[in-house]
């Protein structure tokens, strides 16, 4: 038996990965499992002796909407890119708030202050199915934030994770190439419906 699952960036992968692999999917329901005490939506815990090696990715990220739209920036790595929110890995020692901070003002030119934290994904990628090719397992925990420009100026990151960034209307988003973050750091923030209802 097999489940499809997502890439890194969140785009439906080609391939199937065995289900003992077992790979968290935000929003998909999991397969039925023996685990009664898992509430309906929340995937069940992987079993731990098939997760041996995993590689743990800890980001931060924000969701920033005004009278522009939502601020995206666009990710690349060789072939591979799509729209995301801002946002990226943390460094050592450094409080997520900060990591999101400074990211936006890396990736986007802006300065941003953190209104609250919206929301936790969670995702495991297979190694297979890794972007731009196979490694070792990794997930994926994300940290998303509401977060409001203060200062700054639009601005590219130069020689970075992304290069482009730009301003979208809720309304835009569906047609843009974007990773699975973009649709769930919308729902965190209620603008889902804003966009549904426009």
């Amino acid at each position: 038996m097999t489940t499809r699952a997502r890439n890194e960036v969140g785009v439906a992968a080609p391939a199937t990965v065995p289900t003992d692999v077992k790979t968290a999917v935000p929003g998909d329901v999991p397969p039925a499992t023996a685990q009664t005490d898992v509430p309906p939506g929340v995937p069940a815990d992987p079993p731990t002796d098939s997760l041996v090696d995993v590689e743990l990715r800890v980001g931060a990220y924000a969701v920033v909407h005004d009278h522009r739209g939502v601020l995206l920036a666009h990710w690349r790595e060789g072939a591979y890119g799509g729209w995301t929110l801002p946002g990226g890995g943390l460094e050592p020692g450094e409080h997520p708030e900060q990591t999101v901070v400074r990211e936006v003002r890396e990736e986007t030119g802006y300065t941003v202050c953190v209104d609250g934290l919206i929301g936790v994904e969670s995702q495991v990628i297979a190694g297979e199915l890794r972007v731009p090719g196979p490694g070792p397992t990794m997930q994926l925990l994300r940290i998303v934030y509401r977060c409001t420009v203060v200062a700054g100026e639009l601005q590219a990151e130069l020689q970075g994770s992304t290069d482009d960034v730009g301003w979208f209307l809720l309304d835009d988003v569906s047609a843009l190439q974007h990773v699975q973050l973009v649709d769930d750091g919308l729902r965190f923030a209620g603008l889902d419906q804003q966009r549904r209802l426009g």
